[in-house]
């Protein structure tokens, strides 16, 4: 007996050593996770102010729980801890004013963002924007005396507005509206009578649509995230004298798409995005353009712009005189690139800057030498900077982590960055990224006394002569010499990148391995962050060559002899949903499988979800189109649907429009007069970004049943 004493004794120190007294990550812990965004250095470099998110518990419930954003201000060299400067309602959007001596910030008053100002000095903030359409974005001119911002208004207002459209015009493109010609239903004045004239029953039933009682829809693009809409609205840009925010003067006007706005750096012009095609309906316009016009929206000057093409994200540089901007082609499948001219400069003066990646955050040094900017790759989200005279680009940071949001101020970075022992934290260090400090402590405190997975970077070249990158997690108190229940987990997109500098799937890789189970997840072919050839790579082939990638790098997984081969588990969603779907109609060799938000049927997908231009962009046709409905039907999992015999749980919100939820329930049905094994829920409400944005016990739901539903099939 003594001897049996002896030995479990042994044991449980063994087992208290190995978790070093941490205790494992729980599904709730995703409500401790503080995420950092919206960095801004004070004018004087002394301060920074960033928003932090959280999660806070509904005061009237005991099982929901609510999304803060809230202004911080820290001490750049970290003499200080991070203070909270807002606390009621949320806070985004920070901007200082060039003297340092206050921020604007948005707020949201009775159902619409304001612009607020809040005094470095004390006090409380005060409303500066009560503009009926709202405002957002707001950027002070480099003299601090105006604030430039923008608006969404919709088409019925903007018809209606006797300041942007004081001589009652109406579109030029057409309304798309059948047995109208040139748009003339915008000018019916008749009064609404159902037993009047066609004028009169028109304008009634024009009334009925605008109480909600009908939705008549014409538009191309009328699904939203969460529901349909006719409504067609437009972003446009004002003016506001600091002194006096109700003093409001319209930069933009008309019936066109306008993207983003910006005061040149000396403040006498503003630097335009977005399309001026005057002829086509803003749904069939997916050009871009750069412009410069005067403060008052007069003497617009098109710098940059051409069919089939898209130019984007401009900054000009601190003199003035150089522009960067980014361009491409329509198609999404794609890399844009890096390029500079001279403001006044012409097309044949473009220099482009090589990088093969997606970048964002364009953002000049001082001294104009070079271009900071971040970009998912291999991974991660590294910090780069390239070089304006030698073109050649520098990482700052590494793969093994990801830099979420920065901002530069001469010498000076300021940054958020994700890895795997720390979700979200603010540093600090020198433009070159030397001399790095923490300065935040947000999710640190929480995260001391937890036991985490790391995971190990491995990769192999395919029979297209691509490098694919992924990655092997071991449970949490893994053990020499044992085999354990492995997840295969997918990212979605197909154009996503994961990898240990990726912030949205933390908590999920870390929980997973807490419940016993080796987690691995890579990037196959389709990925972002390695390029456009490997972008592209499954341009007619979402199936076939990804599913080759996924499983080759499940089988290289388990040469590593931890992970048990008769206890495997697949998951994903979106893109992934559909892949997981289509690995389980091609492969045996899963216990138990889950698709999230996923797509089933391409054709079905084409009409159903917002995000129908995946389907022309990657096949190169439409459902109607001979040569394509071949392909779409040979690409989509629903053809193989009788080949399905793993264990199948299908998630899907009930108000996500961007991948639709038919094509899962026919999914569902089908499978189920099968005879086949298969559960099927769906989450009231939600969206397609349940699992990142979503409720949060709707998202803890969602973990618990994946987990559950394995573990009915995957015994430990």
């Amino acid at each position: 007996m003594r001897n049996i004493y002896l030995v479990l004794m042994l044991l449980v120190v063994q087992q208290v050593f190995a978790q070093g007294g941490k205790e494992p990550i729980k599904v709730t812990d995703m409500l401790k996770i503080k995420q950092l965004s919206s960095v801004t250095i004070s004018p004087d470099g002394a301060q920074a102010a960033f928003v932090a998110n959280s999660i806070e518990a509904e005061s009237d419930s005991k099982w929901e729980f609510k999304y803060i954003n809230q202004l911080y201000l820290v001490n750049t060299d970290g003499s200080t801890e991070p203070k909270a400067y807002t606390f009621k309602d949320n806070a985004s959007s920070p901007a200082w004013s060039p003297d340092g001596k206050q921020l604007a910030f948005v707020r949201v008053v009775d159902a619409k963002p304001q612009i607020f100002l809040m005094s470095l000095s004390g006090g409380e903030p005060i409303q500066f924007t009560k503009f009926k359409y709202g405002a957002a974005n707001p950027k002070w001119s480099p003299d601090g005396k105006q604030m430039l911002f923008s608006a969404s208004i919709s088409l019925k207002e903007l018809l209606k507005d006797t300041t942007l459209n004081q001589n009652k015009e109406i579109p030029k493109w057409p309304y798309e509206k059948p047995g109208f010609d040139q748009n003339q239903q915008f000018l019916n004045s008749a009064k609404p009578d159902p037993d009047g004239n066609l004028e009169e029953i028109r304008a009634y039933l024009e009334n009925n649509a605008n109480d909600k009682k009908a939705k008549v829809i014409n538009k191309l693009n009328f699904q939203e995230e969460m529901t349909t809409s006719s409504e067609i609205s437009f972003n446009h840009f004002f003016i506001a004298p600091i002194t006096n925010g109700s003093l409001v003067a319209a930069i933009t006007h008309g019936f066109y798409r306008n993207q983003s706005a910006d005061f040149t750096p000396d403040g006498k012009q503003i630097i335009l995005v977005g399309n001026r095609d005057s002829l086509q309906h803003p749904d069939r316009a997916l050009e871009s353009e750069i412009y410069l016009c005067n403060l008052n929206g007069s003497n617009l000057q098109k710098l940059l712009g051409a069919k089939g093409m898209q130019y984007n994200s401009p900054k000009i540089s601190p003199s003035g005189k150089w522009l960067a901007f980014q361009f491409g082609n329509t198609s999404f499948v794609d890399v844009p690139q890096l390029a500079i001219m001279p403001v006044n400069g012409a097309s044949k003066d473009i220099q482009v800057l090589p990088f093969d990646r997606n970048k964002s955050g364009l953002t000049w040094s001082a001294d104009e030498q070079w271009i900071y900017f971040t970009a998912q790759s291999n991974g991660g989200q590294p910090l780069y900077r390239i070089n304006i005279s030698s073109k050649k680009s520098e990482a700052l940071s590494d793969f093994n982590s990801g830099i979420l949001a920065f901002d530069l101020n001469k010498n000076q970075l300021i940054y958020v960055k994700t890895e795997v022992s720390n979700p979200s934290e603010l540093f600090s260090a020198d433009a070159a990224m030397k001399k790095s400090n923490r300065i935040s402590n947000f999710n640190g405190a929480w995260l001391a006394n937890k036991q985490l997975s790391y995971p190990e970077k491995k990769s192999f070249v395919n029979e297209k002569g691509l490098t694919v990158e992924y990655w092997v997690m071991k449970p949490i108190n893994y053990e020499a010499g044992k085999k354990y229940p492995t997840i295969l987990d997918i990212h979605g997109g197909p154009s996503a990148m994961w990898g240990p500098g990726e912030l949205s799937m933390w908590h999920e890789f870390q929980y997973y391995a807490a419940k016993g189970y080796a987690v691995v997840y890579g990037n196959p072919r389709g990925s972002g962050g390695y390029g456009a050839s490997f972008l592209r790579a499954n341009i007619n082939d979402w199936g076939k060559g990804p599913t080759y990638d996924v499983l080759t790098y499940l089988d290289k997984s388990e040469e590593l002899g931890f992970i048990d081969t008769a206890r495997l588990a697949v998951t994903g969603g979106s893109y992934a949903g559909y892949l997981v779907a289509w690995i389980v109609g091609h492969d045996q060799r899963f216990k138990a499988a889950c698709s999230q938000r996923g797509v089933y049927d391409l054709s079905t997908f084409f009409g159903e979800g917002n995000a129908w231009r995946l389907v022309p962009n990657y096949f190169g046709g439409y459902p109607w189109e001979t040569a394509t409905k071949a392909v779409l039907d040979r690409e989509s999992p629903i053809t193989y649907v009788e080949n399905i015999h793993t264990p199948y749980i299908i998630f899907h919100g009930e108000n996500d429009l961007r991948t639709g939820v038919i094509q899962g329930e026919m999914l569902y049905r089908s499978l189920k007069i099968l005879g086949r094994t298969v559960e099927y829920v769906r989450h009231p409400g939600a969206t397609h970004e349940l699992t990142r944005t979503g409720n949060n016990r709707q998202r803890i739901d969602q973990m618990l049943r994946t987990m559950e539903f394995f573990e009915r099939y995957i015994k430990h």
